[in-house]
């Protein structure tokens, strides 16, 4: 039988007038992985530090077992600025003790791309204080997974760590023993290490089995039950569930949700988006061209991040892009973003980038926009426009847009200057929207945003009718909002990914082990058969893959079409097979095109 390690007993805490938990009783034990989810300020990080006795409770009490080993990362560090990163994460351990330890190693390795910490100046003996948030986060972070815990707290551990980093410490966290409550907003994160879920909502905890798309199930169907939730949010609740159920079988490792009552619950659910009339919609709205790049080369100061870049934003794209940190996601999108804004003048280092003549760009950067602290919210929303029209006839006043992004009536008479920083976050992202752009770029646009706010803004771009470029770390927001990947790999080139997030991880760790420490060879001439791609034959190449990509888009089209056809009509065998030749065919060729892609990335 699992021990118990923390006791949480008819715990309440008062802020003001406002109760954020009000006689909450939970329970950790040995080996458990719990997620804790809610809408900003409902109280999660609140109720973890109670948790950690960080915090005291008003009434209730917090009991610990006897010698409890607990590491709680916070929003806030307490790392010595005058200390090294030596000091603070190893200690006094001696080179030989430390770089035999296969957990340290493991560590260093997952967080910082090396046990010589490559990307810091002097490496383990850089010292802490001149260093930026999201460094001082990482190292605290490592500092607290190489020591040995019963119970690990931690809170938004995958802020400022990329996809491979959150990969890495997900695989971490499900091998330890240790149990652990972690604060989160990256759904993926959650499935793929929650075992039981704590939803904080209104002064209550809910608790749920499972993992995140467990959770997302449970939850619909409670309030299906109860019935005691707006219309709006079952709705939400229900169409993230089906996307959910109809997406790849390995988005989740542990679905373990009843199929037959998911499957009833989502029966009149569509799919999130109409990719078809999307597109067409968009076309009108765009015309053909909206961003064409030609032999692009961007730079950052002395820096080549991307050269001899050809790539075309087409109308109703919907592109994830993802890479390494300083690979260049941001200031390709400044290029382009610059291109656009000047009218075609300002133009990057080498290279042309063509802008459609009705291209009308949102950009939303990672940066916060500085509004009128004074202004309340609705009011900051008005200055841009009334009403909003969505696309398929779906229109929307200022006020209806802002209650979708999470601003009740209420809220909405808040002062701008009183916003947290997620909220300030909404609100910069409603205004973009409000402005009715046909392309947008999103950099990094979950940050700050808690869950619930998540699915309300993915349900807006569900239907919303233009081109799309999303940079995140968010890999459940990459894979449910775009239609392809994209990565940048640090060798200053774009390259597509037909198997999206999962491939992107798979290059990079052949990258990591190709990369790895070896013997210095001397220079030597190129094997026998390897073949010498000239600057003209990788241009060729390139504009060739745009074409076999645009290709793939349309057979993975007339699949989709040909799937339907097949569903409806199923009682008709002669018609069923003559459908499924076509399909057979139709999967030939687009094989055939993945391998022509495959050959000729290489030349690319």
């Amino acid at each position: 039988m699992a021990v118990n390690l923390v006791n949480v007993e008819a715990v309440s805490k008062v802020y003001g007038t406002r109760a954020l938990l009000d006689g909450v009783s939970l329970g950790v034990s040995e080996g458990d992985r719990i997620g804790v989810v809610g809408r900003n300020g409902d109280g999660k990080t609140t109720l973890i530090r109670m948790l950690a006795k960080l915090e005291e409770a008003d009434t209730g009490r917090v009991t610990h077992s006897g010698g409890l080993r607990i590491g709680v990362l916070t929003q806030h560090d307490s790392l010595d600025p005058e200390a090294t990163v030596r000091h603070e994460v190893i200690g006094d351990m001696a080179d030989h003790e430390w770089a035999g330890s296969a957990k340290i190693r493991d560590v260093l390795t997952g967080l910082f791309g090396g046990l010589a910490l490559p990307g810091f100046e002097h490496g383990l003996d850089t010292v802490i204080g001149p260093l930026s948030g999201g460094e001082r986060r990482r190292i605290a972070l490592a500092k607290l997974l190489i020591a040995e815990q019963d119970l690990i707290v931690l809170d938004e551990p995958t802020n400022h760590l990329d996809v491979e980093g959150i990969s890495w410490l997900a695989r971490h966290l499900r091998e330890r023993r240790s149990a652990l409550v972690c604060v989160t907003h990256d759904r993926w994160f959650l499935d793929q290490v929650c075992t039981r879920m704590w939803d904080v909502q209104k002064g209550t905890v809910y608790e749920y089995e499972g993992g995140y798309s467990d959770y997302v199930f449970a939850r619909a169907e409670r309030e299906r039950i109860a019935a005691t939730e707006e219309t709006k949010r079952q709705n939400l609740v229900r169409k993230e569930l089906a996307w959910l159920r109809r997406g790849a079988p390995a988005r989740t490792s542990k679905p373990r949700f009843r199929v037959e009552a998911a499957n009833e619950l989502i029966q009149d659910v569509p799919p999130p988006r109409d990719t078809s009339e999307l597109m067409k919609f968009a076309t009108t709205r765009l015309g053909k061209t909206v961003f064409d790049l030609q032999d692009v080369s961007v730079q950052a100061g002395p820096k080549l991040l991307l050269k001899h870049l050809t790539w075309q934003l087409g109308p109703g794209d919907r592109i994830g892009l993802v890479g390494v940190n300083g690979a260049g996601k941001t200031s390709l999108l400044r290029a382009m973003a610059d291109a656009a804004r000047s009218d075609g003048e300002k133009q990057p280092a080498a290279g042309r980038v063509v802008v459609g003549k009705t291209v009308k760009l949102a950009y939303l950067s990672q940066e916060v926009a500085e509004l009128n602290p004074a202004l309340r919210v609705l009011e900051a929303v008005q200055q841009v426009r009334e009403r909003v029209d969505l696309g398929k006839g779906r229109e929307m006043t200022a006020g209806q847009l802002c209650e979708t992004f999470g601003f009740s009536k209420e809220k909405q008479w808040t002062p701008v200057g009183d916003l947290s920083g997620g909220e300030r976050r909404r609100l910069q992202l409603l205004r973009l929207l409000m402005d009715e752009p046909n392309v947008l770029f999103l950099d990094e646009p979950t940050n700050d945003l808690d869950i619930e706010t998540l699915t309300q803004l993915e349900d807006v771009l569900d239907g919303w009718p233009g081109s799309m470029v999303v940079i995140s770390h968010d890999r459940f927001f990459v894979e449910r909002t775009t239609d392809r990947v994209y990565a940048l790999l640090g060798d200053a080139t774009m390259r597509m990914l037909p198997r999206g997030i999962d491939e992107y991880l798979e290059r990079r760790q052949r990258m990591t082990e190709a990369a790895a420490p070896a013997a210095p060879a001397p220079a030597a001439a190129a094997p026998a058969g390897t073949k010498a791609v000239s600057a003209a034959d990788a241009r060729a190449a390139k504009k060739e893959l745009q074409k076999i990509e645009r290709q793939l888009d349309k057979v993975s089209e007339k699949e989709t079409k040909l799937h339907a056809q097949i569903a409806d009509n199923a009682t008709d065998f002669e018609k069923v097979a003559k459908l499924d030749a076509e399909l057979r065919e139709l999967v030939g060729e687009r094989e055939e095109l993945e391998m022509r892609w495959l050959e000729l990335a290489e030349d690319a």
